[in-house]
Formats: C-alpha cells, sequence, structure tokens
C-alpha cells in the first residue's frame, strides 16, 4: 500500500500488518526522521536503509539518485531519471506504477525497483523529447509506454 509519508505518525508504522512503502522526497524523510535535511543528506543509503529496517517498510527516497530500501535490508540506487522530474504530481505518477505492478502480482520488491526504474526512464524519455526544465506529471505517464518499449 503506497502511503503519503506526510499523514503518517511513525508510532503507527511499527504497527502495521500489511506491507507498507513510502516515497518520501528528502524534506519528507527530514520530517519522518524528526531531523533537518542535512542529516538525512549526509548519507542517504544509511538513513534509507536504518529506517527501513526499523520500521519493516520499502522505502523510495526520491531524489537525484532515488534510493530503494527494503525491510530485509537490501538497498539499491535507481539509474534512471533527470532533475525535471521534480514536479508536481511526479510522485503520484512514481505511485501509480509502483501500485500498477502490484496489481499485476509481481513481488512488491520488484515491482518497487521496477517501478522506481520505469518511472526515471520515462522521464528521461520525456525529457528528450520535452527538455528538462517544461518536463511535467503527464509527459512521465505519456512517455511510459515507451520505457516499457525500451526494456522489453
Amino acid at each position: 500500500m503506497a502511503t503519503p509519508s506526510s499523514m503518517l505518525d511513525n508510532a503507527l508504522l511499527k504497527k502495521h500488518r500489511q506491507p507498507v512503502i513510502l516515497t518520501p522526497h528528502h524534506g519528507e524523510m527530514a520530517k519522518l526522521l524528526k531531523k533537518d535535511i542535512n542529516y538525512v543528506e549526509t548519507d542517504i543509503v544509511r538513513r534509507s536503509s536504518d529506517f527501513s529496517c526499523e520500521y519493516k517498510v520499502f522505502l523510495v527516497l526520491k531524489g537525484a539518485r532515488t534510493v530503494i530500501a527494503c525491510p530485509g535490508g537490501e538497498v539499491y540506487v535507481n539509474t534512471t531519471g533527470n532533475p525535471g522530474m521534480a514536479t508536481a504530481g511526479s510522485g503520484d505518477v512514481l505511485t501509480g506504477i509502483i501500485t500498477s505492478l502490484i496489481g499485476q502480482k509481481i513481488e512488491i520488491k520488484n515491482a518497487v525497483r521496477a517501478g522506481v526504474y520505469l518511472h526515471g526512464l520515462a522521464g528521461d524519455i520525456g525529457a528528450e523529447h520535452r527538455g528538462e526544465y517544461s518536463l511535467i506529471a503527464d509527459d512521465i505517464i505519456n512517455f511510459l509506454p515507451d520505457a516499457i518499449i525500451e526494456i522489453s
């Protein structure tokens, strides 16, 4: 289940019974950790991994290189995406891609990894056609079929 990280109480996170996927950006992650953003950005891999393991959640820390941390301790750094994707609605598109893959019965860890990669790749293709500065969330959606074809 994808949940907006800004709406969560950390104490409730420890009580979940179903898989949880959080997709914060660095500022939201700082709020979850009750620290400043510099703390998050000094070691995004460690902060992501520690949080994911402590709360037993899948964490997608969105940024220049999105970090995916799994409750079992695995950490992945995504290689697709670009600064133009830091636009309103882009995170909603990411959540939709991930939940769509889960709905297709893809195992959660693989759905999160594939969803983040496809999201970034669609954003990269969109930036090639529209430019990073004019990229909007709809472009990511519109170029998603091209991203799927590219990895097929």
